[in-house]
């Protein structure tokens, strides 16, 4: 792209030196403008887009910008209510080339002002409709088919001539409604910034307890009913922390994925001191991520959101269904990719096969202290899908095929096995599935990173039933017989179900309510970094990539 702004200025400087024609039309001008930049992409696409309109100006009427240009040219000054950096698009500079218009025009002036349009808005129109970024730039996972689509042919054909660009570009975006509540949100918070800094609070030696003095009463009371935790009209006194302002703490603490307990300890405070500034980037990485899955689906999907710890289906409107929480990948060397998947078939009552890295690492040393350890949790050593070695008979010729991999250890089914009862399986590169727990205190806290990579569920038994949905014959008395019964088998789907594991630090709930989760993976982070470092936003190549997975549990 910087080969096109670099070939306007040298037209430019040609033409004052008088080395282009003075009488060359704007077509001329402007095929001449467009011919100097490179021929691949984007440069190609502006090509293509003035050629099938034989150089003709597109945003120009009369010496005058079309009312379209007027309008897209609003939409880039206001591209930062839909999550985007209206510099992206040169959102400063419309004003002085609007002027320029205004005033004796020249034919180079001209046909600059419509390329440079061109180019914003097919920046634009790109960045709203698929994002940013190329995911797979951070997760390889995410080469998910996209429909054809065309920046320049869409403009040429729905924005030139468009009755209300208003509605034409609203259709591009993403059409899911978590997607256009997230975009309130940001307006509304980029709203409270406009307003000035939320009040900050001082950290206290210990947590502040309900029912107890705390100087900063009136402050907290404030930054709440700023943050529309506080209703309005709720009684605050000064220096003493009570009431509605000990609910207005829960429910601050229950969208900033905490314990809603009332008390104000450190992870509160660090919350309830974080910046406007970092709410509104939150957000912005979030309507960034919605628009790198495609607009539509063959079948309702399930979604799995890491950081949230939270698992929904969805129907066809892309409203929930059905939710639950999970765990997922530790964030210390064991995180759960970020990835789509189909999923193609649930097994009840299955076996856990222990993967080699776990074996290795786990499963033998415990063997080696306690020979009776694998019989005890319902192990057994086998090769080739058969039984090796007898309970119990865990002798050092064993425990020296376990460490070569020739044999391997598994979880027999049952309600101890560390799967559960039902799995469900998407096949995918990172060899990650979604599984019961026999461990289901897990799901009472606020943090929930304690897998090896795979997802447990909460309710395996209601997903199997979601799953199931379309099968009459699978009723939810048979998915409870089929996960306590005496076989393992197998039920495959008559098509896979779309399976989206994805990664956003804010998620604007139904009713309005907009939660923030920490960064646990520092996904955030580095999408961040990108975004910010300027026009083309690139991923270095040291750093590119997903991080590398092995099997899961």
């Amino acid at each position: 792209m910087d080969h096109v702004w670099r070939a306007l200025g040298l037209t430019v400087a040609l033409l004052a030196a008088g080395q282009v024609p003075p009488r060359s039309d704007c077509r001329a001008i402007l095929k001449r403008l467009v011919s100097e930049g490179r021929t691949s992409a984007p440069e190609a696409a502006i090509r293509g887009f003035y050629e099938s309109a034989a150089y003709d100006l597109a945003w120009v009427r009369d010496r005058k910008p079309t009312r379209q240009a007027q309008a897209l040219i609003q939409a880039l000054r206001s591209a930062a209510a839909k999550g985007l950096n209206p510099e992206d698009y040169g959102a400063s500079r419309w004003t002085t080339r609007l002027d320029q218009l205004r005033t004796q025009a020249s034919e180079a002036d001209l046909a600059q002002f419509d390329l440079d349009l061109t180019i914003s808005v097919m920046r634009y129109v790109s960045d709203l409709h698929t994002g940013r970024v190329n995911p797979t730039l951070f997760h390889r996972g995410l080469d998910l088919a996209r429909e054809d689509y065309d920046p320049a042919r869409f403009i040429r054909t729905r924005l030139v001539d468009a009755i209300d660009v208003g509605v034409v570009l609203d259709g591009i975006e993403p059409p899911f409604p978590g997607y256009q509540r997230t975009q309130i949100a940001l307006q509304r918070y980029l709203g409270l910034a406009a307003r000035g800094a939320t009040p900050r609070l001082s950290l206290t030696r210990k947590p502040v307890e309900p029912g107890s003095a705390y100087a900063e009463a009136a402050n907290l009371g404030h930054l709440l009913g700023i943050l529309g935790d506080l209703p309005a009209g709720a009684i605050v006194p000064d220096d003493w922390y009570a009431g509605d302002l000990v609910s207005a703490v829960k429910h601050f603490q229950r969208r900033h994925g905490l314990d809603a307990d009332g008390r104000i300890g450190n992870a509160t405070f660090r919350q309830l001191n974080t910046p406007l500034s970092r709410r509104i980037c939150q957000l912005q990485l979030t309507l960034e991520r919605y628009r790198w899955v495609p607009h539509q689906f063959a079948s309702p999907p399930i979604v799995v959101n890491i950081p949230e710890f939270r698992l929904r289906a969805l129907n066809e409107f892309y409203t929930t269904e059905l939710e639950m929480k999970v765990v997922v990948g530790a964030a210390y060397r064991h995180q759960t990719p970020v990835f789509a998947g189909g999923m193609k078939s649930v097994i009840f009552r299955p076996y856990w096969d222990v993967p080699l890295s776990i074996q290795r690492a786990e499963m033998v040393p415990k063997a080696v202290r306690d020979r009776s350890y694998l019989a005890r949790n319902g192990y057994e050593v086998v090769s080739f899908g058969k039984a090796v070695a007898a309970p119990g008979a865990i002798d050092d010729r064993v425990l020296t095929q376990l460490r070569s991999g020739k044999w391997h250890i598994r979880q027999v089914p049952g309600a101890e096995n560390a799967l559960g009862l039902v799995k469900f399986l998407f096949p995918n590169e990172y060899n990650v599935y979604m599984h019961g727990t026999p461990a289901t205190q897990l799901f009472a806290k606020s943090r929930r990173d304690f897998s090896h990579g795979c997802i447990r569920l909460e309710r395996p038994e209601a997903l199997a039933a979601w799953v199931l949905r379309n099968k009459t014959e699978w009723s939810p008395e048979r998915i409870t017989e089929a996960m306590h019964g005496a076989k393992t088998f197998t039920v495959t789907l008559d098509s896979p179900i779309p399976v989206l594991i994805v990664y956003a630090t804010a998620v604007v709930q139904q009713d309005g309510d907009v939660y923030f989760f920490d960064d646990i993976y520092g996904h955030d982070a580095a999408l961040e970094k990108v975004l910010t470092g300027g026009y083309p936003h690139s991923v270095p190549s040291h750093t590119s990539g997903a991080r590398s997975a092995h099997p899961r549990e």
